[in-house]
């Protein structure tokens, strides 16, 4: 079993300052598998991102079987956060965009 408060928290050691977010719990088969959704939207306050963790205060299953969290954390520099997944594992991955290459110049 994963929190995902402490999971996430643990991945933004070192990352830019989160820009906005939106995190949903379930199984996304289709539009009516989503259990909760989790937002946090650009200009939030310290309280607002206080409440936005507390409400990511469960744990869940991130191992083999069905995927549980969807979602993408923007950072103000550009990056970003989404969740990845193979076979039912699941974790957060950071993405950046990739360097333009010199023939592009």
């Amino acid at each position: 079993m994963e929190n995902a408060r402490t999971e996430l928290l643990e991945i933004l050691v070192n990352k830019p300052k989160v820009k906005c977010a939106k995190i949903t719990k379930g199984e996304k088969w289709d539009e009516y598998d989503i259990v909760d959704e989790y937002i946090l939207k650009i200009g939030y306050t310290p309280k607002d991102y206080e409440n936005f963790l507390n409400k990511l205060d469960f744990n869940y299953d991130s191992g083999y079987g069905g995927q549980n969290l969807f979602g993408i954390l923007w950072f103000d520099d550009g990056t970003w956060l989404d969740r990845g997944e193979y076979d039912g594992s699941e974790w957060w991955q950071y993405q950046k965009s990739p360097d333009i290459t010199d023939d592009l110049i």
